[in-house]
């Protein structure tokens, strides 16, 4: 892969990972439609892409320090206090809301992974991401807190464990892994706000678990005859996390200040690229 191919990739991944626009679904797309180099079907593909998301883990530790920092302290410490328990409870929201990935992931990896180099698959499954951002709007319940409070105190564990199971429609390319956790926050009963909050949260532990398991693989596997080294996809993953950062800095102001239908402009672009991608895919053929 070209460096300039790469950085696009990284830069794309970035802003369209916190974004409910799928990024799995652009990174899959954009090669196929810009005809770059890039081999989606190289056993690096994937990876590569994994590195990307470890940039982007980067981005969500360092603007969330402050909630990690407090939820370490809380695991640690013995005494109780309001803030400890606060972060205590957030830690166990975000471990039942990591499960049922887990479970699919370990069950249904390698089914899925045969789906990520698919243009007509992303393509098809964007045009789905935007109408479940619709369903999502269409079916919400009254937010629980006030509008811009992005609080998670009145978070319970059922509705944790609902929102992780419906990360797990983000296995497939094309599904946004944010859009799915947003409209479970907001079918549960939070508002923009709080969803999109508790679901840049719940990215981390999710994003950590794909690291693990892919980065032994991309150190120890054979490049690709056109697969870039080591070094310019960790220069990747650094634009990735710049990007991210910057998504996740614009979106949570968004979200605090558009509580009225806010994910329809995402809907409405991810129906329209879906289609074009699936009209300019159909007269290659």
């Amino acid at each position: 892969m070209h460096l300039w191919n790469l950085l696009l990739i990284a830069l794309l991944q970035g802003l369209t990972e916190l974004f409910p626009v799928s990024s799995l679904g652009h990174a899959v797309l954009l090669p196929a439609l810009l005809h770059l180099d890039i081999n989606q079907h190289a056993p690096d593909f994937l990876p590569f892409l994994v590195m990307l998301h470890v940039g982007t883990l980067l981005a969500l530790v360092l603007y969330f320090w402050r909630v990690w920092l407090g939820i370490a302290l809380g695991v640690i410490r013995g005494r109780r206090s309001t803030d400890v328990e606060d972060y205590r409870r957030l830690a166990a929201m975000l471990v039942l809301g990591t499960l049922p990935a887990i479970i699919v992931g370990f069950l249904l990896e390698r089914p899925l992974r045969s789906l990520f180099g698919d243009p007509w698959v992303a393509a098809l499954f964007l045009i789905g991401n935007g109408a479940m951002l619709l369903l999502g709007e269409r079916q919400r319940r009254h937010a629980i807190a006030e509008p811009g409070n992005d609080n998670l105190d009145a978070l319970r564990w059922r509705d944790a464990l609902a929102i992780g199971i419906w990360q797990c429609l983000a296995f497939i390319p094309g599904l946004s892994r944010s859009g799915a956790t947003m409209v479970g926050g907001l079918r549960r009963g939070l508002n923009h706000a709080q969803a999109a909050r508790f679901s840049f949260l719940l990215g981390a532990p999710v994003i950590t678990g794909a690291a693990v398991l892919e980065i032994p693989k991309l150190l120890h596997a054979r490049m690709a005859l056109h697969a870039a080294p080591l070094g310019l996809m960790v220069l990747a993953g650094a634009v990735a996390g710049i990007a991210a950062w910057t998504s996740t800095w614009f979106l949570l102001r968004y979200f605090r200040h558009h509580e009225d239908a806010a994910l329809t402009p995402f809907a409405a672009y991810c129906i329209g690229l879906g289609a074009l991608a699936l009209l300019l895919l159909g007269l290659r053929l």
